[in-house]
This record gives structure tokens, sequence and C-alpha cells, in this order.
């Protein structure tokens, strides 16, 4: 059992305000105009926050719409599929930019999208996305899960995964990485990555299977786990708590990833309800935030 230990306060990230007023978090280094400090900007990308949007079935009395980017039976389908427009206007500038997502089902299920994909009447099951076709945003949910975003500069693809603890011990980076290779023949050691908000160290609190499940797919397990020594959100007794954005971080240099090209959006999903849905904290009844990620259509 891992000693004891006090977590301390996760990091509070900054987002960037659309002009539509969604707000969402970025890579600094992806972003901008192409110069020698943010060599990137041939992508589209972004982690979406709760701000920002339409939906008011998860919000407080008062407060305006939010940014629920998930079907989910409490909100209005017509709703969600605006507050998606608004996302990815905000992010490459139209609401017209086609969006590809995925049923997702906590696997390590890798799907290769094209733009013939768009017009799905029902989008295919897994919990990744790989492209090298320009114009296509890739979107991945999430309410807790650790999203990864995956981009090569060399060959011009991209990737988004969802990585709860049942995708994590299971490897989907470390699986769609391995895709990046077979399909467009990507070296890791070219790619970069950014690991977006989920639920924190701080408060993932989980039981022994969970640790019995990593003990027994890594040789790292133990440098994942803590318990927590006092209280914490929403835990009146402090249990053993898991880091899934180490675990994906550790995954990703295991895929051949350099540790400078890896990058941490900071951000706990859990204890920052102003900012994220989180599914844990409000028990179950939890919009969905989106991380995308594509290729600008004029590679510049």
């Amino acid at each position: 059992m891992p000693l004891p230990v006090k977590i301390p306060a996760p990091h509070r990230p900054i987002p960037t305000i659309a002009p539509n007023g969604v707000q969402f978090l970025s890579v600094a280094t992806w972003t901008g105009p192409a110069t020698e400090s943010a060599p990137h900007s041939w992508l589209w990308h972004g982690f979406s926050t709760r701000i920002g949007g339409l939906s008011r079935v998860y919000s407080a009395e008062g407060v305006a719409g939010e940014l629920n980017l998930g079907f989910t039976a409490a909100d209005d389908r017509e709703t969600v599929a605006s507050n998606r427009r608004l996302l990815v206007q905000a992010v490459t500038g139209s609401p017209e930019t086609p969006l590809i997502t995925l049923r997702q089902i906590h696997s390590t299920d890798v799907i290769l999208a094209r733009s013939s994909d768009v017009n799905w009447s029902a989008p295919c099951e897994g919990d990744g996305l790989i492209t090298h076709e320009p114009g296509l945003l890739l979107g991945v949910q999430t309410a807790d899960c650790i999203p990864v975003l995956v981009a090569d500069p060399s060959r011009r693809v991209v990737a988004a995964f969802h990585a709860g603890w049942r995708g994590t011990v299971n490897r989907i980076v470390e699986s769609g990485v391995a895709r990046m290779q077979r399909e467009f023949g990507s070296r890791p050691e070219d790619l970069i990555a950014a690991i977006g908000p989920g639920i924190g160290p701080c408060c993932y609190a989980v039981g022994e299977e969970v640790l019995s499940s990593f003990d027994s797919h890594c040789t790292y397990s133990r440098d994942l786990f803590h318990q927590v020594s006092g209280p914490v959100p929403g835990d009146s007794n402090p249990a053993l708590h898991v880091d899934l954005v180490e675990a994906n971080r550790r995954q990703l240099l295991a895929a051949g990833l350099k540790p400078q090209s890896i990058q941490r959006t900071g951000g706990c999903t859990h204890c920052m309800p102003d900012l994220f849905f989180s599914h844990r904290a409000s028990h179950g009844h939890a919009g969905r935030m989106m991380s995308v990620i594509g290729i600008r259509p004029d590679n510049h």
C-alpha cells in the first residue's frame, strides 16, 4: 500500500475566450502564426470547458448557458448540436468545419477517420481517432476521463484519444501511437502531445481492483497511486487515489515520445466545477467537454 501523502492543489488553467464566447484551453506552442517559438500553428486544437454555450440543464439557477457537447439524455439534441458548432467555430473560425466523433466504449479501439465519415448516421464505436486529411476536426468527449491529443508535424497526422482508467490501464495512447506508425509511418520521436483536463490525483479515489489492474499491466503502477492523508473534495473517508494524467504521460514516453514534446494543460474536473463538467462530482448529472484536433486545410 502506498504511504500517505498530501496532494497539492491542482494548477488552475486560464482559458482562451473566443469571439463567440466559448472558453477553451490550448497549448501555447501549438497556436498563433508560424514562428520558431510556435512551429505547430498548422494545427487546430482545443480542450473545451463548460463555459460559453446554450445548455441550461446542468447549470445553477441564474447561470448563463453552458457548453455541454455530449448528446446526453437530459439535454436537448438541437441545443447540443448548436454547442458543437460554437466549439468548432471557436477553434477553426467556421462553424461548418466537419467534426468527427465516436461512441466511446472505454476500449483501446482506434478508428481511421476520413472525410467520407462526416455524414455518419451513427458514430463508430471506439476511443481513439486518427487522420491525415486536412479540414476535419476529430473530437473525444470527457467528463473526468483524460483526453490526449497527439500530432505528427513531419507527416501531418493528428490523433485524439479518450483515456478513462480502463483505457489507460490497457494503454490506449500506446496503441494509438503504434497505429500512427503503421498507417502513416509516423516516428514516435517526431510526435508532440497534449494531455487535457481530467479528474486529478487530488480527487480520484479508487478501489483496490484498479490498483491490481495497473499492477498487472505496468511496472511503474506504484508511482501512480497515493493514500491521501487528509480530507479532499468529495471524500468523507480518504482512500487510494490514482494519477491518470501521469499514467498517460508515462505511456507516451513508453511509446517513444520525447519528454519535452508532452504538454499538460492542468486543471481538475472534480474540484473546479465552475470550469469543467465532472461526472463523479455531480453524481452522474453532468454534461460533456470535448477535446478536438485537426489539420488546417491550407497546411500553413
